[in-house]
């Protein structure tokens, strides 16, 4: 297939990438590589798919030295004119957005930044996907949209009225307007909320390579809420996994869909989300067990208060997803870090 990757250069854009080109579709790959975290780490992502230091060129098309089928190409998707182009130069059959600007922490005091990204980046792939005839749209969004919610494991068919940071709201945003786009354009939409990934390759701001990064070099870390926290940690590559897997599916119109007992899952409209999660929340204080028991060192603890925009527990119900796929997450926690902390030391030299 002819497919776009947003935010190719990012931990879950190059992973998927990574395993779209082994499966022999033709890729397009766009990326800011902007500087929230260290670009060089984005470019050297880039440079194990086959892409070499012209990525750090805006605006110029260049093809992998591996495989062939892997064009990227720096721009930023809040620029609508370029983005049209994208679409109109090209006949992608499916759109894979993950691009975004990231983390929750830095939304409290950057909201702009997040409107821009998350917000208008997104309204600009909706309609190059309209425009240009696309037959399914799959997008990020997050476990952070379940906010308030205490009852668990989250639920698509739970509402999602009560975000508590910025970061949350313009994913939540994010998920109404591929509705409207579904709704009005026939418009297939797949929205994918993810649960705290990590793996090789991951984002260092955050919590594996903070505490890896730390328990290493000897530091003490923060604790939020006296580790009295949960959170439902899911492999890179069970999250790659459940994207390929829901190419496949475009959504329909749900035959059982009632607008008197409205389903926020699903819709009389092209439209679906998925939790794509382990399905096993961890304490924050047994998570960070796993990690000194895979480096073999303990770390000093600054035990902190709860940090504004963060929940106490994230836990996804993946059934959905098992249902229409015939796959869930699977990688074990222990197997996870294990990989995760080999990576990082052979990759910053510890």
């Amino acid at each position: 297939m002819n497919i776009l990757v947003t935010g190719a250069a990012g931990f879950i854009g190059a992973a998927l990438v990574g395993r779209l080109l082994k499966d022999g579709n033709t890729v397009t790959g766009i990326d800011n590589i902007n500087t929230y975290y260290d670009p060089e780490l984005k470019l050297a992502r880039l440079r194990s798919l086959g892409i070499g230091r012209e990525a750090e060129e805006w605006d110029r098309p260049v093809t992998d030295n591996q495989t062939g089928r892997f064009t990227f190409i720096r721009l930023n998707l809040e620029e609508e004119e370029k983005v049209d182009r994208l679409f109109s130069d090209n006949k992608f059959e499916v759109v894979i957005n993950l691009a975004a600007q990231a983390g929750v922490r830095y939304s409290i005091e950057n909201p702009r930044s997040y409107v821009k990204s998350n917000v208008m980046g997104f309204i600009n792939v909706l309609e190059g996907c309209r425009h240009s005839g696309v037959k399914h749209l799959i997008y990020a969004s997050s476990s952070s949209v379940y906010g308030l919610n205490s009852k668990v494991p989250f639920s698509e068919h739970d509402s999602i009225a009560h975000p508590v940071s910025i970061y949350a709201a313009t994913k939540k945003s994010d998920e109404l307007m591929a509705h409207v786009y579904s709704y009005l354009y026939n418009l297939p939409t797949t929205g994918l909320r993810f649960f705290t990934v990590y793996g090789p390759w991951g984002r260092p701001d955050m919590s594996p390579f903070l505490f890896m990064d730390a328990i290493l070099r000897d530091k003490s870390i923060k604790v939020f809420n006296n580790g009295d926290m949960w959170r439902d940690f899911t492999y890179i590559d069970d999250v790659v996994e459940g994207i390929v897997r829901t190419i496949r599916f475009a959504p329909v119109s749900s035959p059982v869909w009632d607008k008197n007992a409205p389903d926020p899952a699903s819709s009389s409209a092209p439209y679906r989300v998925f939790n794509i999660g382990h399905q096993s929340p961890v304490n924050l204080l047994d998570y960070i067990s796993c990690i000194e028991k895979t480096i073999g060192k303990s770390v000093d603890k600054q035990l902190m208060p709860m940090q504004p925009g963060d929940v106490y527990r994230t836990w996804a119900d993946s059934s959905d997803l098992a249902a229409l796929t015939g796959f869930c997450p699977e990688v074990d926690l222990n197997d996870g870090i294990v990989e995760t902390v080999k990576w990082f030391r052979e990759y910053y030299n510890l």
